[in-house]
């Protein structure tokens, strides 16, 4: 596969209120963004656990990332935060074993911001597209 071919799986962990309600609002308002973006929806981004995205990795995502209510906004008081923690536990230990923290991240917004989430999905598909397929994804000949 030569890496002008490469096109990125990313999964992206959304709670419903927030998140997805974000992403419904890109469709709504006729926002197009990448159509790689796989979309795992939860009550709250409290409920995504360090498993959870390591799983989705080893299950061939070459990138992931977490959408959750902005800071002080989560409708289940911090489970935003709890993510928050379980994010940056989660990329030192993507950077450890060598697969590259920088392929996971965390954006909040709010449900209306469709335009926001279509330039999140935009933007996460540049990045991995540059750091190019995951070296599990590699690993595992996917």
């Amino acid at each position: 596969m030569s890496e002008t071919a490469f096109e990125p799986e990313i999964t992206a962990f959304v709670c419903q209120y927030c998140g997805d309600m974000a992403a419904d609002s890109a469709g709504w308002n006729r926002i197009s963004y990448p159509a790689n973006v796989k979309i795992v929806r939860l009550p709250c981004t409290g409920k995504v656990d360090v498993h959870h995205i390591l799983n989705a990795f080893e299950h061939g995502a070459d990138g992931v990332y977490v959408v959750a209510c902005p800071e002080g906004n989560c409708h289940h008081i911090n489970g935003n935060l709890s993510a928050k923690r379980r994010v940056k536990y989660a990329q030192s230990l993507l950077d450890e074993v060598g697969v590259g923290g920088n392929r996971l991240e965390m954006f909040h917004v709010t449900a209306a911001q469709g335009d926001e989430f279509a330039r999140i999905a935009a933007e996460m598909t540049e990045r991995i597209r540059a750091l190019g397929p995951s070296p599990v994804r590699r690993a595992m000949g996917k």
